[in-house]
């Protein structure tokens, strides 16, 4: 009987660890450390990323927009001369739409409008955690609603996305065919891929067992599972076109992610590695290549 007892003991012990083991890296997922909305701006201005006086001069509109998720989604609108063309900014995991700032003006030469906004649990907007796209997804048909009601059903509207916000992107062409084209930028092709790289990277554990229980307990706490976020599965279906940018030298979303995007896709596509380009390094490091890449695809499609 006592070694029954301690049998079922040792069992308990052991699923304990193994869940909260679970539940922890579940967390970081969906908990990301955030940087605070006023240091992603002060951040941007030191490096150079952010004009601060061309930014502060430009027309605009600061808005909160509805969620279907009962929270704010913040942002801003710059109109440019009340273009017809707009393009809607989203910025990657832990950031704030500050980071969007340094693409702008590459858009804004070519009388593009500008949408920026925070994603869910970032910068302004609210919502209590991060689904990498499975929410996030919905929150930008929002905004592409907002637009459409502020500027009429004749826009033209273009997402351009970098790391988490490239995977929000992706997601989102495959539930809104009011989109006109897509441009991701370092995003992942599937969740439990990326997750299970970073868990064997950054914590030198190689188990997926270990993923299939976060992403399980993740369904339990916030309603979505780890596979539910692969982009790499909806990109067949679409019909956006799409052009797909990674660096070449990306260790955190790798390189072959944006490959195998590009392979499945079948819309018109084109794709760009930059050179000596860690993640969301690719435009910084290759202004004029990155812009002359951006500008050949939208002539492409008869955008510009």
């Amino acid at each position: 009987m006592l070694i029954i007892i301690s049998f079922i003991v040792i069992l308990i012990i052991i699923t304990s660890i193994i869940l909260f083991v679970g539940w922890h890296f579940c967390s970081i997922v969906i908990y990301p450390e955030v940087i605070n909305y006023t240091c992603t701006y002060d951040t941007g201005v030191k490096e150079g990323k952010i004009e601060k006086e061309k930014f502060d001069n430009l027309e605009k509109q600061e808005i909160y927009i509805d969620s279907e998720y009962n929270y704010k989604i913040h942002g801003f609108f710059f109109p440019n001369n009340n273009s017809k063309k707009v393009i809607i900014l989203c910025h990657g995991i832990t950031c704030s739409l500050y980071s969007s700032v340094k693409y702008m003006d590459m858009f804004l030469k070519k009388d593009f409008a500008i949408f920026i906004y925070d994603h869910r649990n970032h910068g302004l907007s609210g919502g209590c955690n991060t689904s990498f796209g499975y929410y996030e997804k919905f929150d930008l048909k929002k905004c592409t609603d907002w637009l459409f009601d502020k500027l009429g059903k004749d826009i033209i509207i273009g997402l351009h996305g970098e790391s988490m916000g490239a995977g929000v992107a992706l997601q989102n062409i495959a539930i809104d065919n009011r989109i006109n084209f897509c441009i991701e930028d370092c995003g992942y092709s599937d969740a439990q891929d990326l997750f299970s790289r970073r868990l064997k990277k950054d914590y030198n554990i190689n188990n997926f067992a270990l993923i299939k229980l976060a992403s399980k307990i993740s369904k339990i706490r916030t309603g979505w599972d780890f596979k539910d976020v692969s982009p790499i599965t909806t990109l067949p279906k679409v019909k956006v076109p799409i052009l797909f940018i990674h660096g070449e030298d990306d260790d955190y979303v790798p390189t072959y992610m944006c490959k195998q995007m590009y392979a499945v896709t079948n819309s018109y596509k084109d794709m760009y590695i930059a050179q000596k380009a860690g993640h969301a390094q690719s435009y910084w490091n290759n202004k004029d290549e990155y812009t002359k890449r951006v500008y050949k695809f939208l002539m492409d499609i008869n955008i510009i």
